[in-house]
């Protein structure tokens, strides 16, 4: 029984490992999705003269918006995370041997000083610039950061006497600062990223404002639609009168609302049509 519980434990060990390895990296991930797309549908939504609670938008939404824009970033994190992982463990049986042990630790000393200089000179440009710097600025200075970190753990190890390195609890310490100073770096990134790829977006739909559906509503009531594209046609009878609204085009539907645009529509001088979804307005679709 003794021996069963003894081999539990190093089993127990490595599982707590792996969860403690790749468990900040996924919720970290996770929440800069969120935050992404969040900012970025904030961003498009006030470029367009919305709030972007109208939207009504879910966390799936979100999560969605984020990945058709971060997708390649995220591959290329991705791989820079296989090329570190394979570097680490050349490194590291450099490091266990006596004679490279020397020269690792000097080029860790380069590795320390070019990954502070890089994340410092790029803090400098972002404050000159007034927020108008760099659009990747901040995940420059989150990969010093991190270069520079790795790169005092390497000289730690590299050190011919063990007892010379810090403690468990100062590394513990020293670690969840780098974590929280990279996390935060990554959601200023994502910030800029996100707002750049909203106003963008709002941009772009003046010209494919004439590509989204086209869209007639139909009402028992009229609905006083202002645009200058929109046409009211008033059909039916004076008994069981109908309206109809021309010149729309379905923008989104979201959050129990339907959002048209009008043809012409621009930024500066658009109306957005914001109508409830309940049924009270037929509406039929096209091109």
């Amino acid at each position: 029984m003794q021996e069963v519980i003894e081999e539990e434990r190093p089993r127990r060990g490595r599982v707590l490992a792996v969860v403690s390895a790749i468990g900040p990296p996924i919720t970290l991930s996770t929440a800069l999705l969120i935050y992404f797309g969040w900012v970025r549908a904030d961003a498009q939504a006030r470029a367009m003269g919305l709030d972007v609670t109208l939207f009504g938008y879910t966390t799936q939404d979100l999560i969605l918006f984020s990945l058709s824009h971060l997708f390649i970033p995220l591959v290329f994190a991705l791989v820079a995370g296989l090329i570190w992982l394979t570097l680490d463990r050349w490194l590291l049986r450099r490091i266990h041997d006596p004679a490279t042990r020397g020269t690792v630790h000097r080029y860790t000393l380069v590795a320390v000083v070019a990954g502070v200089l890089v994340a410092a000179v790029m803090l400098l440009l972002e404050l000159s610039a007034a927020g108008d710097g760099p659009l990747f600025g901040p995940y420059v200075m989150a990969g010093g950061v991190l270069l520079a970190a790795w790169a005092v753990r390497l000289r730690r190890l590299a050190r011919s006497v063990p007892e010379q390195r810090p403690p468990v609890e100062q590394r513990a310490a020293e670690a969840a600062l780098v974590f929280g100073l990279v996390s935060l770096l990554m959601f200023w990134g994502a910030a800029d990223h996100a707002q750049a790829v909203g106003q963008s977006l709002a941009a772009s739909l003046e010209q494919r404002v004439a590509t989204l559906p086209h869209a007639e509503l139909y009402s028992v009531k009229p609905l006083g639609i202002g645009g200058p594209a929109v046409r009211e046609v008033r059909l039916g009878s004076a008994a069981s009168p109908l309206y109809r609204y021309d010149g729309l085009r379905l923008l989104e539907v979201s959050g129990g609302r339907f959002f048209f645009l009008h043809d012409g529509w621009t930024v500066r001088n658009g109306v957005v049509v914001v109508l409830p979804d309940d049924n009270s307005v037929r509406i039929e679709f096209g091109r």
